[in-house]
């Protein structure tokens, strides 16, 4: 095998310290850390296809602290409303425990792939909008508190034992409008927080139940680019969305999040990330959908299942930016 110096004509450098300005595709050996790094140039953002689910379906709920950690229940499949759980551990999908109440309108999610919760949603027959919720252990599901409101096509964000749910759409099956309404969860039952400024449904929800953010959606005159953040008692202003956009979804932290999915027309596939103060546009996915589920953090994030019907069961994988820097090849 042919040696770095036969090839470059020059010896790969020992060195005590990583050097102060090095270029890019500089290679060294630092022998205080026994690391091989190089200096690489930056990496632009990229979505990748991953396995598709099992069960394709749109409207489900969703939820996974990191891109490999994923979990898909409920939603509408191709044959009608699914009770099925899916778990993702980074390349493929396997079936988990079935949800005890069939929803396949619009429910929310949060936690974890082994600490999960499904919020509200809606079914097929009556009483088409439900206040139920359950909670996954990693295998099973059980019957957690009733919200104080029945709704669907609402946002969730937090822990199974801290969780939000986040405005969506409540009343009869004849005529009910988007809701300001948000509950908190503390493990066992819903009680009210703080109402979001105005009533939104098909938003994105993310963060935690004390450092939330809500954006996006439909206050039932027309799709917004509107941004909150929730402090555990009340709403304030966030940046606004680039473009205007419902059904989508996102993932990570009040200060570090992502955002993607809007429905296919007008198609707006790109990928919009969000540091606290601001949004910028980001990479596109390979299939432009909505109602879809995401899992995940801003740097490594999960998008599956949504519509229209030729990507109900797709995932992908998207990875952040990286600025040129520093990298370890190996380590002796």
């Amino acid at each position: 095998m042919s040696e770095y110096k036969e090839i470059k004509g020059i010896k790969v450098q020992d060195l005590g310290a990583d050097p102060p300005a090095p270029f890019v595709g500089q290679i060294w050996y630092n022998n205080s850390s026994s690391d091989l790094k190089y200096y690489g140039g930056p990496i632009p953002a990229s979505w990748a296809t991953s396995s598709n689910l099992t069960t394709g379906r749109e409207l489900l709920g969703s939820c996974g602290a990191t891109q490999s950690t994923a979990l898909a229940f409920g939603g509408d499949s191709l044959t009608g409303a699914t009770a099925a759980t899916e778990e993702y551990n980074g390349s493929s999908w396997t079936n988990g425990g079935n949800m005890g109440t069939t929803r396949q309108y619009g429910l929310a999610g949060c936690g974890t792939q082994t600490a999960a919760l499904a919020i509200a949603g809606g079914q097929g027959t009556a009483p088409y909008v439900t206040n139920i919720s359950e909670e996954y252990n990693g295998s099973s599901w059980t019957a957690g508190g009733n919200l104080g409101t029945a709704r669907y096509r609402l946002a969730g964000a937090g822990t199974q034992t801290a969780g939000l749910a986040i405005g969506g759409k409540g009343g009869s099956p004849a005529g009910f409008a988007a809701s300001n309404l948000v509950e908190e969860y503390d493990g066992s039952s819903w009680t009210a927080g703080g109402n979001l400024p105005a009533a939104t449904e098909k938003l994105a929800g993310l963060g935690t139940q004390t450092a939330a953010l809500a954006t996006g959606g439909n206050s039932g005159t027309g799709v917004v680019t509107t941004t909150s953040e929730y402090n555990g008692s009340s709403w304030t202003a966030g940046g606004a969305l680039n473009k205007a956009r419902e059904e989508l979804t996102g993932t990570g932290l009040q200060t570090a999040a992502v955002v993607f999915g809007h429905p296919p027309s007008p198609p707006i596939s790109n990928t919009e990330l969000y540091d606290g103060t601001s949004f910028t546009t980001s990479t596109n996915m390979n299939t432009n959908r909505d109602k879809l589920g995401a899992a995940g953090t801003k740097a490594a994030a999960l998008a599956f299942g949504g519509s229209p019907t030729g990507s109900n069961e797709a995932t992908e994988e998207f990875t952040d930016a990286t600025p040129a820097g520093t990298r370890i090849i190996g380590t002796n």
